[in-house]
């Protein structure tokens, strides 16, 4: 799931034109710009965690995304990747590869909505969001990670579940 995610979220970043970097975003944390400035640390992050390393200082350098990203797969697909616990953050490996695709897939759809591409997310990664994002948010929200949820339809899918869960309405448009 990582590596489709991420591989979706490189080529949505790709598309972005410069005129789209002062967009908004259905994070309202952020801008275009910002969130792919987001996208290229936490790849940064997500590779370091898996490696026994510390995250690295919080930077502005979105150009590197598709090269961390690249090397936050390289850091998964290591063996022992998803064991024990993460020295950085103090949470099981296996929640914080959930973590990683949590945010390729979340910022990956803020940065579709935000730019008009296209992004789909296949039911299984959808379910897993959705559960992922139903444990982590009492927690993450006080912490800024989530914002408060957002009503979505009975019949909304496991994805639109998860948006809602995260604080995302899954109808924003820009």
């Amino acid at each position: 799931m990582l590596e489709s995610a991420t591989a979706r979220t490189v080529a949505l970043a790709r598309g972005v034109r410069d005129d789209q970097l002062s967009l908004p975003t259905p994070c309202e944390d952020y801008d275009v710009g910002a969130l792919l400035e987001h996208l290229s640390w936490v790849s940064a992050m997500f590779a370091a965690l898996p490696r026994g390393e510390r995250p690295p200082p919080q930077d502005a350098d979105r150009d590197a995304f598709a090269a961390r990203a690249a090397g936050m797969l390289a850091a998964w697909a290591e063996p022992g990747a998803t064991e024990g616990i993460s020295a950085g953050m103090g949470l099981p490996m296996s929640v914080v590869l959930r973590m990683a695709v949590n945010d390729m897939v979340m910022h990956g759809w803020d940065l579709a909505r935000a730019t008009g591409q296209e992004f789909t997310v296949d039911a299984g990664t959808g379910e897993l969001l959705a559960a992922f994002v139903a444990q982590m948010a009492p927690q993450g929200r006080p912490r800024g990670v989530f914002g408060e949820e957002v009503p979505v339809p009975a019949d909304a899918s496991p994805f639109e579940r998860a948006l809602g869960l995260a604080g995302r309405d899954p109808g924003w448009r820009p």
